[in-house]
């Protein structure tokens, strides 16, 4: 989906900070988080990891921009439990003492995906590949920086879940992945060198061969 998180070439939000000797976890709440996404995904198979990325893609845009790295895990995680009916929201906010803000709730027409894929790569190394310039609503790990824009296929990697289907508890369907070069400067003119070259996993349904 198109949203706040989609972050890649975009400019104003200042340099990023780097903290010396940073560890794993701040505060024992933040290593609890991580926990409770562990638990949701790998014990108890309630989502997957691709339902956890969009619960994260749909908190409200204010509060992803306020919210710290284990807050957005935090609210996908309570997100999908509440919603997959492991707990309710009324259970979540009597623990918290007040509100506890989710995520908002699945667009409507989200997941609507193109037909399967041929069972072998359609494109090789050299190829020349378009990627396709779609506004999806629901889950998508095309970034919006190369949409619509022209590459070539540098390598072709093992078929891949295709995250599109898989956010939206469609059946988990594999399909092949390359790592296709795009010339920086056709991406962002007149911020990058004229040798510069930016490299980036797209699944093939997110690819068309280049007129």
């Amino acid at each position: 989906m198109d949203g706040i998180h989609d972050l890649g070439g975009m400019c104003g939000f200042g340099p990023v900070s780097v903290e010396r000797d940073e560890p794993v976890f701040h505060d024992r709440w933040e290593a609890r988080a991580f926990g409770l996404n562990a638990l949701g995904i790998v014990v108890l198979h309630a989502y997957n990891a691709d339902e956890y990325r969009h619960a994260i893609e749909r908190m409200d845009p204010a509060h992803y921009l306020t919210a710290s790295y284990y807050e957005r895990t935090l609210t996908a995680v309570a997100t999908l439990l509440v919603e997959k009916g492991i707990l309710t929201h009324a259970d979540l906010e009597a623990r918290a003492g007040g509100r506890f803000p989710l995520a908002r709730p699945v667009a409507s027409h989200a997941g609507e995906i193109a037909a399967e894929p041929a069972s072998g790569p359609r494109f090789m190394v050299g190829d020349r590949v378009r990627v396709r310039d779609r506004r999806p609503a629901g889950h998508t790990r095309a970034p919006r920086y190369v949409r619509g824009k022209r590459g070539a296929v540098v390598h072709v990697a093992p078929p891949f879940s295709f995250p599109d289907a898989a956010a939206h508890g469609r059946s988990v369907r594999a399909e092949p992945t390359y790592h296709v070069e795009f010339q920086a400067q056709d991406l962002w003119a007149d911020a990058a060198g004229a040798n510069e070259t930016v490299v980036v996993d797209l699944w093939e349904t997110y690819l068309e061969a280049a007129p």
